[in-house]
């Protein structure tokens, strides 16, 4: 496996909600236990629509 295969994400679902400050804390918190399990989580902001959306990535 070559090292550009290596470093690729592969996105397992995305769920998008509404605006909440707080989801960052989650999404950190998710990161840090269960870093193990490979799978990364990530977070994106619409502040026309005010939604977020979290992403679960296999890495």
């Amino acid at each position: 496996m070559s090292e550009m295969e290596k470093d690729k994400l592969i996105l397992l679902a995305t769920k998008t909600v509404p605006a909440n400050p707080e989801m960052i804390y989650i999404v950190d918190f998710l990161n840090k236990n269960l870093k193990h399990k490979k799978v990364m989580f990530g977070l994106t902001l619409n502040k026309e629509e005010k939604t977020m959306t979290l992403s679960i990535y296999e890495v």
